[in-house]
């Protein structure tokens, strides 16, 4: 029997909270340019500045009356990293030593779906999780893990296909993914267009992040089958943006289809901290890392719509409230954070890339907040990462949770 925890709104507007529109902080700009012979697209993107942030609401801040509560849906999980939900009402549920494991009625099933041979070193293992947008009829799963190849560790994207309760029969989409025991991206989503999307990191190599040659610190897009699509923005490349450090949420507005991604800010490189990002992802465009970091301003980068200045988020799986179950929160976005150990809650200008309003929920209540989903049945879905090594397990974890109306 699912355990329901009732929480009140003070949860929500707690000291922890942040408020906004709020003022980013000064940001850094590291001088040198790429290392020589590192490709750089011509002509450079151009953007236009960012709009105040007096813009219209596209849907309201929280109203006082509203009072969610948290359900426990599974525990007792390792690690799970992604989640992802068939028509028939199963979630399909990663775990980062190499498990796909299915919750089905309300259960977690003690048969895996898949084991899969992955190096579960440090933050790599096994991450992304898709389920094709034709599921029901051809079964078919996409991952991202890490392993190793000769000593070196990397990363690929995989299809399988689910066969009754067993998912096998895998095909190599992309290979040689630069990898490393951290920066390792790894989320996996369809689009609206019906095109694949991977987030990688730069492996801990920060110059790859701007070498459109390599396949490190990008988003990448892909066909189903593995193939290029034709429209993306650099010909016979899979690169669809650049210049990340280590971006690990995606998700699309669901009225206007832009595209976000959170990404993680500098640990100490350059003499550098902090600096999460939140950002509005544009075909070809150059996020800047490690030339540039925070808002510069500076024309050939896009900016983050918002970052987390000298406090740091570690932000993760992100996704934006549809339906009307939640309907205060309808048109709101949501991503979890690991170091903040908090689930993040950004409203969005009309214009899609000004931040009005954001705060910070239950911090510290659950730990390290991975993954975030909208589910089918109108619910916000979230994920514990305690026993990632860097959390402090609580009993239960690490756990499925979701957010419904209350009390």
């Amino acid at each position: 029997m699912r355990k329901t925890l009732f929480l009140s709104l003070a949860l929500f507007l707690a000291g922890a909270c942040r408020q906004g529109p709020t003022a980013t902080q000064p940001a850094a700009t590291i001088p040198p340019s790429p290392s020589p012979g590192s490709p750089v697209p011509s002509p450079t993107p151009q953007f236009p500045p960012t709009p105040s942030a007096t813009a219209a609401l596209s849907s309201p801040t929280p109203r006082a009356s509203f009072q969610p509560r948290v359900e426990i849906v599974a525990t007792g999980l390792e690690v799970p990293w992604a989640l992802a939900f068939a028509p028939d009402g199963r979630i399909f549920v990663t775990e980062r030593p190499g498990r796909i494991r299915v919750i089905e009625n309300g259960a977690l099933r003690p048969e895996l779906v898949a084991v899969l041979p992955v190096a579960a070193t440090g933050e790599g293992g096994l991450m992304g999780l898709a389920l094709d947008p034709n599921f029901a009829q051809n079964g078919y799963l996409y991952v991202m893990y890490t392993y190793r190849a000769g000593g070196a560790l990397r990363n690929r994207i995989s299809r399988l296909t689910l066969r009754g309760n067993t998912a096998g029969e895998e095909i190599v989409l992309i290979d040689n993914i630069p990898g490393a025991g951290i920066h390792d991206g790894g989320r996996l989503a369809f689009g609206p267009d019906g095109k694949l999307y991977a987030t990688t990191g730069d492996a801990a190599q920060r110059d790859l992040a701007q070498r459109l040659d390599s396949l490190a610190g990008k988003i990448l897009r892909l066909n189903p089958d593995g193939s290029i699509p034709t429209d993306n923005p650099f010909p016979g490349s899979y690169v669809y943006s650049y210049g990340h450090r280590n971006p690990q949420g995606l998700a699309w507005h669901p009225v206007t289809g832009q595209l976000y991604s959170t990404e993680h800010g500098p640990t100490g490189e350059m003499g550098l901290c902090c600096r999460d990002e939140l950002n509005l992802i544009r075909p070809g465009a150059n996020y800047g890392w490690p030339l540039v970091t925070g808002a510069p301003g500076d024309p050939r980068f896009a900016d983050p719509i918002l970052h987390s200045g000298e406090d740091t988020w570690a932000p993760a799986g992100m996704a934006f409230v549809t339906g009307e179950r939640l309907a205060p929160w309808k048109g709101h976005l949501f991503f979890g954070t690991l170091r903040g150990q908090h689930l993040h809650h950004v409203v969005l200008g009309s214009d899609g890339s000004t931040v009005v309003f954001h705060e910070e929920l239950f911090r510290g209540e659950f730990g390290r907040i991975r993954e975030v989903v909208m589910g089918p049945d109108g619910a916000l879905y979230f994920t514990t990462s305690n026993r990632d090594g860097r959390g402090q397990p609580r009993s239960g974890d690490d756990r499925i949770l979701r957010i419904v109306p209350g009390p």
